[in-house]
């Protein structure tokens, strides 16, 4: 059964473009930008999520290096493994691109079961809490809990609404740059 990572995105922005990945001075910028605007979902952000989230993003990698990850770059693009309508509400035009997950080499791939943000700071005790997964764990995670999407659609059941796929290289990405 072929599987397939869906990145959404604002139409008058672009695919992946990462915050991350700009200077912070750049970075808050932007962000700032977003939340005057006031009308798509990253507006909300807090006054330090810029810097939780390069602390998370640096936690992660770190986290898949150790379970054999071979990143190349210092911060992911981010996707879903399998559709997520609702992120695409986060936007004006919600654009998507959809990949075959067979492009991507697994050892460029990382997983979390919920977005990277609550599944590292939630506590409430479930086993994948503060979890980053390879492709084969994540897998066995699919396995025993279901796709998010699917049991949680609606987020009445806690924050996991999508399987988030982190993308530490550029090679895929790349051929889906306009």
């Amino acid at each position: 059964m072929k599987h397939y990572v869906y990145h959404y995105y604002e139409y008058e922005r672009g695919p992946f473009k990462n915050l991350s990945s700009l200077s912070e001075e750049i970075a808050e910028k932007t962000l700032d930008q977003l939340r005057q605007s006031g009308d798509v979902f990253a507006s909300k952000r807090s006054a330090d999520y810029l810097s939780v989230r390069r602390e998370l993003e640096s936690k992660a990698r770190e986290m898949f290096v150790k379970r054999g990850g071979k990143p190349t770059k210092e911060f992911p693009h981010y996707m879903t493994l399998g559709e997520c309508e609702w992120i695409r509400s986060w936007y004006n035009q919600g654009c998507v691109i959809q990949i075959d997950l067979d492009q991507f080499d697994p050892a460029t791939i990382s997983f979390t079961y919920g977005d990277l943000f609550p599944t590292m700071r939630y506590k409430d005790g479930k086993l994948y809490r503060g979890q980053v997964y390879t492709l084969e764990e994540i897998r066995e995670i699919i396995g025993e809990y279901g796709m998010p999407q699917v049991w949680n659609h609606d987020g009445k059941r806690g924050p996991e609404r999508y399987i988030e796929v982190q993308v530490w290289d550029d090679t895929v990405i790349s051929k889906h740059v306009l």
